[in-house]
């Protein structure tokens, strides 16, 4: 989301007569997009500022500005470090770039962080800032509605809104022609996409689809999705169209019921076991990725166990896993007590991490043997003698290029794998 968000306030400051460099000594302007889902992402932040001081101390230093997530959060912390920061932007402000940075360079702090109900950038073109060409971001909603215990980002980044559907199909098409082959449609709950014009309704499958259909040959991913509002609807909407690539990331976040009743996730165990049972049954090739928090408030031993239970069942591809960071200003943080030590929180991360380990070394190596389509993305890390994409179900693979190059399919059959990736043959 902030790298969808960071192209379209490159395109605002393009408009506007700024052009981007590569060298951070020539900048004139240097803007940090922030993110506040975790404690760590902040601190990054912090220290990038404290990399930065040295370009103060210039005659004429260059204007910095905090935009985002963060910006919203904490604006009057970021305005006192060191008188370093010129001006701080949430991320519902962004039109208003080229009047706050005339402000600043005039000398005068300036803050936007009102957040809006209505603004989605539709109308925005984004630059794109990314280094392959091959595969692209597209918003098609901005804010949550879905007020998680934990969870920082309907303070940050306001109440739900979907964007004009024709105005996401625009900026597909406009990728299609300018070479990109894959999009990942983005929003922080893309199942409740919802857009009303008159009688008209569009929600997340008939979108889905409609994107599916710029062309054929276009790859179309996204991200992410909430497991109480996924449907069989959308699970169908997949399987008609193969272009829709077969994976979905499903936040699970616990495999207890009781604490996913305190994170006020608002589905059960069982509830999310039967969403993956749809999955399983209707799209039998689906490759299916989660995000684990351990630590929750009061979380037991027996809670624990739950959630290990709940990974080996659904034998996840993929998982992202944290310890639960406390986050100022969320219910957990006003009602609840971060009462799991922090040893305990470790040891439990270290058991998920140990069994996700093997749970996606399993799915790797199941795929040995087996063909798979390929979209090349470019060159492979470690050798130029090597190319590298993924598969529909979002597994990296590598293998010798031959006479193929990035944007092209090809079919590729797996002979074996690392922790991290599939290594194959172009056949």
């Amino acid at each position: 989301m902030n790298v969808a968000d960071s192209e379209v306030v490159a395109a605002i400051l393009r408009s506007a007569g700024y052009e981007q460099t590569e060298e951070i000594d020539e900048a004139g302007l240097i803007l940090i997009n922030t993110c506040s889902i975790r404690e760590n992402a902040e601190q990054r932040i912090w220290n990038r500022l404290d990399a930065l001081k040295h370009l103060k101390k210039k005659n004429k230093g260059p204007v910095i500005g905090i935009i985002g997530c963060m910006a919203e959060r904490l604006r009057e912390k970021i305005l006192e470090k060191d008188k370093l920061v010129d001006m701080v932007v949430g991320p519902d402000a962004y039109r208003q770039l080229p009047f706050l940075i005339d402000e600043a360079a005039d000398g005068h702090k300036t803050v936007n962080i009102l957040l809006s109900q209505e603004e989605t950038y539709a109308d925005i073109s984004p630059v794109r800032m990314d280094k392959n060409g091959v595969t692209s971001f597209v918003s098609i909603m901005r804010g949550c509605n879905n007020m998680c215990a934990y969870c920082v980002v309907p303070y940050v980044r306001g109440v739900e809104r979907s964007r004009d559907p024709e105005s996401i199909l625009k900026e597909v098409y406009e990728l299609w022609d300018m070479g990109y082959r894959e999009v990942t449609l983005l929003g922080q709950n893309v199942n409740s996409y919802n857009w009303i014009m008159n009688k008209l309704i569009i929600r997340f499958p008939e979108l889905l689809e409609q994107v599916a259909l710029v062309n054929p040959m276009l790859r179309v991913r996204f991200s992410t999705s909430h497991p109480k509002d996924i449907s069989d609807d959308l699970l169908h909407t997949m399987a008609l169209h193969r272009n829709i690539c077969r994976h979905i990331h499903l936040p699970v976040q616990s495999g207890s019921s009781r604490i996913l009743k305190l994170m006020n996730r608002e589905y059960t165990r069982e509830w999310y076991m039967d969403r993956i049972n749809a999955i399983r049954r209707i799209l039998p090739e689906c490759a299916i990725s989660t995000d684990m928090i351990t630590g929750f408030c009061t979380e037991t031993d027996e809670d624990h166990r739950e959630s290990l239970s709940l990974m080996e069942w659904a034998e996840f591809d993929f998982a992202y896993m944290f310890r639960y960071n406390e986050r100022p200003g969320t219910k957990a943080a006003a009602e609840y007590t971060d009462n799991v030590p922090e040893g305990i929180k470790a040891t439990r991360l270290n058991d998920i991490i140990k069994l996700q380990n093997h749970l996606s070394a399993k799915s790797k190596n199941k795929d040995i043997g087996k063909v798979f389509e390929v979209l090349i993305e470019g060159f492979s890390k470690r050798s130029t003698d090597f190319l590298s994409g993924r598969t529909s179900q979002n597994k990296v693979v590598v293998f010798p290029k031959e006479n193929k190059k990035k944007g092209e399919y090809v079919q590729v059959q797996m002979e074996r794998c690392t922790s991290a990736t599939l290594i194959g043959k172009i056949i």
